[in-house]
């Protein structure tokens, strides 16, 4: 069996090419090879180079998937005297994650860019540029847990071991064939065990840092990439204005564009109004954005489109779960109705504070991810 390894030049990434060389040393052939996805050119928009948090010489450290990622790759398959390769699928990238990204903020949503990486990309186009290679299977450093059900035959996606690491939030969308032909080294180690085997192995990484921000955004603003983007391709920076509107009908300020705003953003609104406002709803047909109360945040339900189950749910079944509406949102109780079309409707138990179009639901039993999808409306 040969394992290809995701290698973003990470730590994470790093340790588990580590462990599989390690597991599989004893082989004639090389078992496990190093793979590097070239996603995005970090000085495609001049604009954005030397502003922000970023230094003269380019993108600031913290993001991954750069030239200098790729270079600390290379050295770790080398140390590890593993073959290496680097894929570039930069138009692959843009049009399955880039471009929606825009149009998502365009639309008034917020997206998780992260999700739509691993679904279209890291688990659709890495498994298969691997298999081209002659790889059985692939690995990640993705902190989550992949089991095999015997009982019912099916792959169960789990949550890592450290739940303060977990990562299942963003593979909702794998599919049985991607479980069965992916693994996850590090499912059931911490973070500070992560690094202590790093440096134990003397990895060249063994102290990077993590990378915060997402990768194609080099300022960590994402408004000012919006913009140098649209410019790019020629279209108006600032696609419509429109009006702050209180959720009363009155008139409070003007915007520059309907992208500029999220779900529960309190500061930045470009006006005073004596009180705490808070959006509590973007309309892009009128390009208004709607802000109100702290309580006006507070929902119960929302529709999810495009749902992946990754345990099988046929339209009109129902069930209790607990559901995620942000990777940082403690689940909730809920109960969840598969829908036609790749829906589902989800009611929670208590309301939920600012429950966002475009972020992922997600749908947990306990430890294990039943499937999830891409908030599409919120309703009381």
């Amino acid at each position: 069996m040969t394992i290809a390894v995701a290698m973003s030049g990470g730590v994470d990434s790093s340790t588990a090419a580590a462990l599989l060389a390690e597991n599989y040393s004893n082989g004639e052939t090389p078992r496990v090879i190093g793979l590097t996805m070239q996603l995005w050119n970090q000085r495609r928009l001049p604009s954005l180079i030397g502003a922000g948090v970023d230094g003269p010489d380019g993108p600031a450290a913290g993001r991954c998937c750069s030239l200098d990622d790729a270079y600390d790759a290379r050295r770790v398959a080398a140390f590890l005297n593993l073959p290496y390769y680097v894929v570039n699928i930069e138009s692959a990238f843009e049009a399955t994650v880039v471009h929606p990204f825009i149009a998502s903020y365009l639309r008034g949503e917020t997206p998780v860019p992260c999700s739509l990486c691993n679904t279209e990309i890291k688990f659709s186009r890495f498994v298969e540029t691997a298999l081209q290679i002659g790889a059985d299977r692939i690995a990640t450093g993705h902190y989550a847990r992949i089991r095999f059900d015997s009982t019912c035959g099916r792959y169960q996606l789990l949550c890592a071991a450290d739940r303060s690491r977990d990562q299942s939030y963003f593979l909702f969308g794998l599919t049985q064939e991607q479980l069965a032909r992916t693994l996850f080294p590090l499912g059931e180690l911490t973070k500070v065990e992560v690094r202590a085997i790093a440096r134990r192995k003397n990895l060249p990484v063994a102290d990077k840092a993590d990378s915060q921000e997402i990768c194609f955004v080099p300022t960590g603003n994402y408004r000012r990439f919006i913009a140098a983007y649209l410019s790019e391709q020629a279209q108006a920076t600032a696609p419509f204005s429109g009006e702050i509107v209180s959720s009363d009908g009155r008139v409070l300020a003007r915007h520059g564009g309907i992208h500029n705003y999220t779900i529960g953003q309190r500061k930045g609104l470009g006006f005073t109004g004596g009180k705490p406002y808070y959006v509590t709803k973007i309309d892009p047909a009128h390009q208004h954005v709607i802000v109100g109360t702290a309580s006006e945040l507070m929902h119960r339900q929302l529709i999810a489109r495009d749902v992946n189950w990754i345990v099988p749910a046929r339209e009109g079944d129902r069930f209790d779960a607990d559901v995620k509406i942000r990777h940082q949102h403690l689940p909730a109780q809920a109960r969840v109705e598969a829908l036609r079309h790749c829906q589902a409707a989800v009611e929670f138990l208590e309301p939920q504070r600012a429950i966002t179009p475009g972020q992922a639901a997600v749908f947990y039993r306990g430890e294990e991810v039943l499937g999830g999808g891409w908030i599409a409306s919120v309703s009381d």
